[in-house]
């Protein structure tokens, strides 16, 4: 399965560690991760791979701080795997800090449709983590 993970690259420009743990876990269980960080190369179409990413993923973890939930690419990530029937069921939203500091209002409104893996130590424990690859499963 080919997991698109979406999350905004100004934040984790200083936290690599954390996506890279997530990847990881993400392959380890199996999964083929697209990060447009990784994937997409100098030269290349921005606007066009990751399109092409979004056609071919069968699901989405959507990776949320307080500093991203306003991001209009996070959003219209969101808004695109739910309008694809080969996203149901597979949207896995994480929100990564503390959960008391995202402001209600910054929270998409589908994440409480959903079940919101949260990360508050930001990912310091694996355990956490590995939810994330287990939400896919289960939805598989």
């Amino acid at each position: 399965m080919k997991v698109f993970l979406s999350h905004s690259s100004n934040y984790y420009r200083d936290d690599r560690d954390l996506i890279r743990k997530i990847t990881d876990e993400l392959k380890r269980a199996g999964m083929d991760v697209w990060d447009d960080s990784v994937e997409v190369l100098p030269g290349d179409n921005w606007a066009q791979v990751t399109s092409q990413a979004l056609e071919e993923s069968q699901a989405m973890v959507v990776l949320l701080t307080p500093e991203s939930a306003d991001s209009k690419w996070l959003h219209w990530d969101i808004q695109f795997a739910l309008g694809n029937v080969a996203y149901k069921n597979r949207l896995v939203p994480v929100l990564i800090g503390d959960p008391n500091k995202f402001p209600p209002e910054s929270i998409p409104w589908v994440f409480k449709h959903l079940k919101v893996i949260n990360l508050p130590d930001n990912g310091k424990n694996d355990k956490n983590i590995k939810q994330i690859a287990e939400a896919i499963k289960q939805a598989a």
